[in-house]
């Protein structure tokens, strides 16, 4: 599978999947940090990849019609701070992998993984 991750996540989240044999980038590391969600979005969906993000505007479907992507996770950690995000995604992350994520809508928080 191929992901990016959004700048609001730990760019460590990339290095995760890579070492699980996936291809992944960082939205820091090509270098659209800043950039719009319209520019984001443009670009996942052209290259076919799983967005991760934190932001939950991406989570808007009417906008960002799920259907339309390779897949959309939004994390909702319980608490903020680097290492206590990446340690809540890397729990979750195994079991997300396993799940058929294109065309939908991921929604990973404490309570679980819903799915839009």
């Amino acid at each position: 599978m191929k992901f990016k991750v959004d700048e609001n996540l730990p760019v460590e989240l990339a290095k995760d999947l890579r070492r699980g044999g996936h291809e992944a980038e960082s939205v820091v590391d090509e270098g659209l940090a800043g950039a719009s969600d319209t520019i984001l979005l443009g670009r996942v969906k052209v290259e076919q990849e799983v967005f991760f993000t934190l932001d939950k505007r991406i989570a808007d479907v009417r906008s960002h019609p799920p259907s339309d992507f390779a897949g959309i996770v939004l994390f909702r950690p319980p608490t903020s701070g680097k290492g206590a995000v990446l340690s809540f995604v890397r729990r979750h992350l195994a079991r997300l992998l396993r799940q058929p994520l294109a065309g939908r809508l991921w929604v990973v928080s404490e309570r679980g993984i819903r799915v839009r």
